[in-house]
């Protein structure tokens, strides 16, 4: 990976931008990087340029994407992670079809992590695949989603059961557009963050639990960390096949967990939330399987708690739970695959656990 810092000088003032430039593809971020989309779009000579947008953002971010690019195409899709299917990628693909894109088109992801998982997917499907930006509009799609190459759509109420490994073209990370974020969306990518430092690097996690507020102008500096620890991971492992998994720390337990929520609650949780369940609960598993020290635990546990609404656990079946567990794509034959914490800042993968120990890891987070 290189890590580069460009100053250009325009109208006289210094523009900065950290480019991340890796071997097929760059990520961008600072408040002037839709200059190099531009660029983009100009030097690569793409027959046609789509937009996908939820209806969230096409409201809130479209405006100041229209502001660089007049000739696109727009195409919009209910926001919400139950929209994230099948049946709207067909949706995607058919006005592809209808507007005769071809090999040379390119698919634009404006919006979190919903719009970057379909649309990556949609655009590495369609015609066996065309380039694609994303453009991530919230915290949890800048320092995850959006980048990394994955793309999925959710099957049969299973997270991310179908999908795709295959890189956007660039990355664009616009700090402003947290500030059309309310402060859920904003938790929503903090507990991306913080496994980021759990499982690599303990020094980010104390910057990260040490901040007053989940403000735009506290939680963007720290964007470049978070993006830093995990392309270092995807950029030895992209088509996750060992080193990968460590970033799944969280997500066993957590997915399961969003799942059930999504079937069941009037109000489902959202994926940074019911990460935030899975952090505490894997880290009890860690200390279970690992030793992961009491004192460690408890500060995993504290900070969550401090900073996430509580879930109630008492009416989950741990059984209903287990089972879509068990359809995780971690998995090797029935053991349930997880990552977990040797102490902050280390992981592992490749662990199993029984379901007697992951019961008394949701009764851990629910005494909470």
């Amino acid at each position: 990976m290189l890590l580069t810092v460009k100053v250009q000088i325009c109208s006289g003032k210094s523009k900065i931008l950290k480019e991340y430039r890796f071997k097929d593809f760059s990520i961008y971020s600072g408040n002037d990087v839709f200059d190099i989309l531009l660029e983009t779009i100009i030097e690569k000579s793409y027959t046609k340029v789509f937009v996908l947008a939820d209806t969230q953002t096409e409201k809130y971010c479209l405006p100041l994407l229209k502001k660089y690019l007049f000739d696109i195409r727009l195409i919009t899709i209910e926001n919400g992670e139950q929209n994230k299917t099948l049946r709207t990628a067909e949706k995607v693909w058919s006005r592809l079809q209808q507007e005769e894109a071809d090999k040379k088109a390119i698919l634009i992801n404006l919006g979190g992590g919903m719009v970057a998982d379909i649309g990556g997917f949609c655009a590495s499907t369609y015609k066996r695949g065309i380039d694609f930006i994303n453009i991530p509009t919230t915290l949890l799609a800048m320092v995850d989603a959006a980048i990394g190459g994955k793309n999925a759509v959710d099957f049969n109420g299973i997270k991310n059961a179908v999908g795709t490994i295959k890189q956007p073209s660039v990355v664009f990370i616009h700090p402003d557009f947290l500030n059309t974020l309310p402060r859920e969306e904003m938790l929503n990518g903090y507990a991306e963050m913080l496994k980021h430092g759990l499982i690599l690097d303990k020094e980010y996690w104390d910057k990260l639990i040490s901040i007053s507020t989940l403000e735009p102008n506290k939680i963007s500096p720290l964007i470049n960390g978070s993006i830093k620890l995990k392309m270092q991971v995807v950029k030895k492992d992209p088509d996750e096949k060992s080193l990968r998994k460590i970033l799944n720390f969280g997500h066993t337990i957590g997915h399961a967990i969003e799942a059930y929520s999504l079937a069941l609650d009037k109000k489902p949780l959202k994926h940074g939330e019911a990460v935030a369940i899975g952090l505490i609960t894997e880290a009890f598993l860690s200390k279970v399987k690992l030793n992961l020290s009491n004192k460690e635990l408890k500060q995993i546990a504290d900070v969550i708690c401090r900073c996430f609404p509580k879930y109630s656990l008492r009416s989950v079946l741990s059984p209903d739970v287990i089972g879509y567990m068990k359809q995780d794509k971690k998995n090797i034959e029935d053991a349930i695959n997880f990552t977990l914490l040797k102490k902050i800042g280390k992981a592992g993968i490749n662990f199993t656990c029984s379901e007697s120990q992951i019961t008394a890891a949701l009764n851990y987070y629910d005494s909470l």
